[in-house]
């Protein structure tokens, strides 16, 4: 069985309150693993409300270096003194996002990851199994993807210079079920369509049960969700679990087309896959 609690979210519930970010909680065949720490020591207050002892976990996985989902781990290596953080080799305190106010840095706390290095691997292969689990995780290998971090103004500074974020820093979990891949991938920045060909390229037969968190689809047209939903469709997907940065109209376009496959997550839920 595998179990996943929602640390932190958008939307809250009376027990556990949200903030702007994720942090899941997965227990598989007896391996505890953290997805994430959200932006601040919230995700570990509503662990503690939903009984859950951090210092248990055995694995973490950051999903990409932006601080919504990372600067959290500063208070999980305080809570916990044994698990290593498994991050991509192209992570760094380099991030940044455009805006009307100019630019801002989006990356993780300043210092968190050098602070930090004992606890953390960089991982720089194609496929990676975590340990004795049946999980592993997958980079992007959809070429050209700086186009989609120009077009989101993402962006990454590299030796002084601004360049468009390639995502090179973002990863995705997968579960091998018998139900089916499970695939989490808590903001698909890269386009979650792109997600879903870069895991099957690695495993190519076999079926994907459910896809879980954000989709950044809240500022694309309702054309391009359509298509998403459409990829959904084909691949026979059976649950989609999203929230964070998916947006309340994409939610609504793929409910619409995909009815109570999807699902809205929110801090404090419990899946059972």
């Amino acid at each position: 069985m595998l179990k996943v609690t929602v640390l932190s979210e958008n939307t809250g519930c009376e027990k556990c309150p949200g903030e702007h970010g994720l942090s899941l909680y997965i227990e598989n065949e007896g391996h505890r693993i953290l997805l994430d720490a959200g932006q601040s020591p919230l995700f570990a207050e509503n662990a503690e409300a939903l009984g859950i002892a951090l210092e248990d976990v055995d694995i973490a996985v950051l999903s990409h270096a932006h601080y919504d989902h990372a600067d959290g781990f500063a208070t999980f290596f305080e809570e916990n003194n044994k698990a290593m953080l498994y991050v991509r080799e192209e992570a760094g305190e380099c991030f940044y996002s455009l805006h009307e106010a100019g630019l801002k840095y989006i990356g993780p706390k300043q210092g968190m990851l050098h602070e930090n290095k004992d606890r953390i691997v960089y991982v720089k292969e194609d496929f990676y199994p975590l340990a004795d689990t049946d999980m592993f995780l997958v980079p992007h290998d959809t070429k050209a993807l700086s186009a989609i971090g120009e077009k989101a103004k993402l962006y990454q500074k590299v030796n002084g210079e601004l360049l468009a974020d390639d995502f090179a820093h973002e990863q995705t979990l997968v579960a091998e079920t018998e139900k089916g891949l499970v695939i989490f991938n808590s903001c698909s920045h890269a386009g979650p369509a792109n997600v879903l060909a870069d895991v099957m390229r690695v495993r190519k037969d076999e079926p994907i049960y459910a896809y879980i968190g954000g989709f950044h689809l809240s500022k694309y047209p309702d054309e391009d969700v359509y298509v998403f939903a459409e990829v959904l469709q084909q691949l026979e997907i059976g649950r989609i679990i999203t929230g964070h940065c998916t947006g309340e109209r994409a939610l609504e376009i793929l409910q619409e087309k995909l009815g109570d496959r999807v699902e809205a997550m929110h801090a404090g839920m419990e899946i059972i896959l």
